[in-house]
């Protein structure tokens, strides 16, 4: 939950005030949409976006991230999200263990003492994200001669093993393999700092439109807006809801959605963003707050218990970063992750 916030719009001031960001809305996405957006950008070094890795692994996946040229630190960080969720205490039914989610046997042949302390520890990831890399850049090698993207086909290998992706030529046809060569290729763009314009959404006005029409409801937190709960809504719940109404299938939490597309920076948005509120700026996992950017320097949001959905300012001490949602970017997300 948000601190306190001084409201912006309350009582009949609203309805004059939403025509004019209804104006600001269409004006503002769809002129955006209408420029030059550039794709990649220049080529280069990956750097990673604001917060993306929680700081304490920060430095880790940035070293270890480029130790071949089949993997970069985005890439890397993709896979440690989608395997743990950033937590080194995580156990899977299948026995995968740590921030890298080895299992044992495979930790055996493969786990490396990456901060050099005489031992290799599962646990520490310390151990556990310089081993991801080594194993990464280990299986690049085994498939470097097959056609095709090497990336690609190193997921795919680390899915299915080597022999398979040999065998196929590339990316075997196997849906579970193919779906982890997608979702760790999407999550990547979420972790990557933007190193060029961003598209703008397709969806943001129509996602706006939904939470517009929510302005004033009673704020309820863990609210979803069911009929059960009076169509009321958290932050998140509202964020999730108007994704939802455009058929995008956001995360339920704040901080798992903010890894639904890449990181446009603070003068580069649009309406339709997310943006994001933290007490710690330099870990996405902390966020505890979100909104949807109208223009202007506001967004709605669901602010607390006791206050209605309105328009608030975004720049306050709090503001971490933001989002622009894509369709593929929500879908890669994981939709649970193992528990300790």
């Amino acid at each position: 939950m948000r601190k306190v916030r001084a409201a912006w719009l309350v009582g009949g001031g609203v309805t004059g005030v939403c025509l004019l960001f209804v104006l600001l809305i269409v004006v503002g996405t769809y002129s955006a949409a209408a420029g030059a957006f550039g794709g990649a950008g220049k080529s280069g070094s990956v750097g990673l976006a604001k917060g993306a890795v929680p700081a304490a692994y920060q430095g880790l996946v940035q070293q270890w991230g480029n130790l071949c040229p089949a993997i970069n630190p985005a890439l890397l960080a993709a896979q440690l999200y989608q395997e743990s969720g950033w937590n080194p205490k995580i156990v899977s039914p299948a026995d995968a263990r740590g921030i890298a989610q080895f299992i044992p046997g495979t930790w055996a042949g493969h786990g490396i003492d990456g901060d050099g302390d005489g031992d290799r520890d599962i646990w520490d990831p310390k151990d556990a994200i310089p081993s991801a890399a080594s194993y990464d850049c280990e299986l690049a090698g085994y498939v470097k001669d097959v056609p095709g993207d090497v990336t690609n086909n190193m997921l795919a290998a680390y899915n299915a093993g080597a022999y398979r992706v040999i065998k196929s030529g590339g990316v075997p046809g196997i849906s579970e393999t193919q779906n982890y060569v997608r979702i760790i290729r999407s999550l990547e763009k979420s972790f990557a700092r933007p190193i060029g314009r961003v598209e703008p959404s397709k969806q943001a006005a129509s996602a706006i439109y939904y939470a517009q029409q929510k302005l004033g409801t009673p704020y309820l937190w863990g609210g979803t807006g069911t009929a059960a709960q009076n169509g009321r809504f958290d932050c998140s719940g509202l964020t999730q809801a108007a994704y939802d109404s455009v058929g995008i299938g956001l995360p339920r939490v704040a901080n798992d959605q903010y890894n639904a597309g890449p990181h446009p920076s603070r003068n580069e948005l649009l309406p339709g963003d997310l943006v994001f509120f933290s007490d710690d700026l330099t870990n996405s996992r902390a966020i505890r707050h979100v909104g949807i950017y109208v223009g202007g320097g506001y967004m709605i949001d669901a602010p607390r218990t006791g206050a209605v959905i309105r328009f608030d300012r975004i720049d306050t001490p709090d503001y971490f970063g933001a989002t622009r949602v894509t369709k593929e970017g929500a879908a890669a997300l994981p939709t649970h992750l193992p528990r300790s």
